[in-house]
């Protein structure tokens, strides 16, 4: 696997070659399947993933293990969490699961810093990817704010389509009420509501977008 090649495809912003040579040099390449988690709660955080291809869900986790949904990452995206951790040089705070087999360029953390002082494409990657992150962890905090249960739901279908380039979402209703943070009972009502008004089509474990 070609590194710099890659890179240039996946993340045209770091093009600088200097750079491009010392990724090379560095980092390594990574693959999980569907089911693993990237990083769990509490593991130390020694790379941060680039990812060339896959979705991963980063979920946060209280007490008494209930889970909610931070965001996804696909292609082209790094995880803030992570990348937070690695400035500091601090464990993870979050979970990251492997939905769709994930393919990620590891940037060793004793790269990083060095990398920020020495080059611009570097520094300003760092900062968009806080940006974009930042700004999908408001929108959560927005939607469990101030939106009702049903538009949440919508919402999601809706995310989880785009996330995935595919309007038929696999999976149970038991994990969309984990990642809305609700109960399966709830969701189970709701979607059914959606499949009456014709936005939806039900099957086992299977979900199909027709009028979202």
């Amino acid at each position: 696997m070609d590194i710099k090649e890659i890179i240039k495809q996946k993340f045209p912003i770091l093009i600088e070659p200097s750079l491009l040579v010392e990724m090379e040099r560095y980092c390594t390449t990574k693959t999980l399947k569907a089911g693993n988690n990237f990083i769990e709660i509490g593991d130390d955080v020694v790379a941060m993933p680039l990812l060339i291809e896959g979705v991963i869900k980063v979920v946060r986790e209280d007490s008494a293990g209930n889970e909610i949904l931070l965001y996804y990452l696909n292609g082209g995206d790094t995880c803030a969490s992570t990348l937070s951790c690695c400035m500091e040089q601090a464990r993870s705070e979050v979970r990251a699961t492997v939905i769709e087999k994930v393919t990620a360029i590891m940037v060793p953390i004793r790269c990083m810093e060095d990398w920020m002082k020495k080059y611009k494409g570097w520094r300003s990657f760092i900062m968009q990817s806080y940006r974009l992150r930042f700004e999908e962890l408001l929108n959560t905090v927005d939607s469990i704010a101030f939106k009702k249960m049903d538009e949440r739901l919508v919402d999601y279908l809706i995310q989880l389509s785009e996330e995935r380039n595919t309007n038929t979402l696999l999976g149970t209703h038991q994990e969309i009420a984990d990642d809305l943070h609700t109960s399966r009972e709830v969701i189970s009502r709701l979607l059914k509501q959606l499949e009456k008004l014709g936005k939806i089509r039900l099957s086992r474990n299977k979900i199909e977008l027709i009028g979202l």
